[in-house]
């Protein structure tokens, strides 16, 4: 029996036309010519493209093939997703996967591989899986890992952002020491006026200066450095930087709307860090300002002439008389609320008046107090 060529069959299908069966319903395209010879021509199109992408059946098409069957022999004609087609090097006894599972003359598995080959390289190399290599070996049994994890609690009212801030843990108020920092090439962040200056603010100290700056406002680095923080803290420094400089000083640069560096990016005196804005705990357009040596902050008043916005003198010299600060505030106490607790309650256990309690904490006697909530009563 004849069989057609890849040329023939197409010449067969555009010359006989009615690829799709459409000669059984000619008669409804009588008097309209135009629409049986669009019908048509899309048809042989349509069963062309199936053709081409489903590969040759040439081998089993016959010239006295209907198109209907020429149709189920493409579909039928595709190959399995897992049947290997065999090479071009003549190599046709590649079968699937499964068949060669079960195959009693599987290819044998050396007890070692060649030197510096990698085990997908030989498994492609060689036509086998991953399950041919553990052929026979039934008695592997996996091995149980106990895994135990021993931590030490953190402690209550524990910051991890304040831990991260201050690695060093070193109070300098008692030091003996007198450190020197060379200050002289400062770069200003901005140059807008001071709206909150560094100190006690109500009952809380303020650990830096807040300087006015409109949103979009490039801040500028202060001194040569890296990058070691760059985050985002929606209760207190919004998108902030954090940058450790050569001098041995540490600047914070917190409120801002975008960042222009990246974590561990080197930065030079005077290069953008980010632009101006109003995130976190903040209440207007401003950048909040620190200036630390060995994690504790600095006075910026110390360092910078806010008006000018330069430097007082250009070398710094750091002694226990500028943390003095910190004295007033470890003798701040506070009380961390539990269930149950009131303002009458804190009181009584603390032996402080409600109202002195209210004006530490700047709250009102119905405010409502939530757990976890740590109030100031010294």
């Amino acid at each position: 029996m004849r069989t057609l060529t890849h040329s023939a069959l197409i010449h067969k299908l555009f010359k006989t036309g009615n690829p799709m069966g459409v000669r059984e319903y000619s008669n409804s395209y009588a008097g309209n010519s135009f629409a049986w010879a669009v019908s048509r021509r899309i048809s042989v199109l349509l069963l062309v493209v199936m053709f081409i992408c489903s590969g040759s059946v040439s081998d089993r098409v016959y010239a006295q093939d209907s198109a209907r069957s020429v149709l189920s022999k493409i579909f039928s004609s595709r190959t399995p997703a897992n049947e290997k087609i065999p090479t071009n090097n003549g190599d046709a006894s590649q079968t699937t996967s499964k068949s060669r599972k079960n195959s009693k003359n599987a290819l044998p598995v050396p007890q070692e591989l060649p030197c510096n080959e990698k085990i997908p390289g030989y498994l492609e190399r060689n036509g086998m899986t991953l399950e041919d290599l553990f052929q026979g070996e039934d008695d592997i049994e996996p091995i149980e890992i106990e895994r135990s994890i021993d931590f030490t609690p953190l402690p209550d009212g524990f910051d991890a952002l304040d831990s991260e801030l201050d690695p060093f843990k070193t109070s300098l108020t008692n030091t003996r020491d007198t450190f020197r920092i060379d200050v002289h090439d400062y770069c200003p962040p901005c140059t807008g006026y001071v709206t909150s200056n560094f100190g006690f603010r109500k009952w809380r100290h303020h650990n830096g200066i807040d300087l006015k700056v409109f949103r979009g406002d490039t801040i500028f680095c202060a001194f040569d450095g890296v990058v070691r923080i760059r985050r985002y803290d929606r209760r207190g420094y919004g998108y902030f930087v954090v940058v450790r400089h050569t001098n041995g000083l540490e600047t914070i640069y917190g409120h801002m709307s975008k960042f222009l560096v990246q974590l561990g990016d080197s930065v030079k005196v005077g290069t953008p860090l980010g632009m101006g804005g109003s995130t976190g705990r903040s209440t207007g357009y401003h950048l909040h300002f620190e200036i630390r040596y060995m994690g504790n902050p600095l006075n910026p008043n110390d360092v910078i002439d806010f008006e000018t916005h330069k430097v007082k003198n250009s070398t710094l010299l750091i002694s226990a008389s500028n943390f003095e600060y910190k004295k007033e505030i470890e003798k701040i106490r506070y009380w961390t609320v539990r269930k149950g607790d009131t303002l009458g309650r804190i009181s009584k256990k603390t032996g402080v008046s409600i109202s002195r309690l209210c004006k530490l904490n700047g709250i009102t006697r119905k405010t409502t107090l939530r757990i976890g909530r740590r109030i100031r009563y010294t």
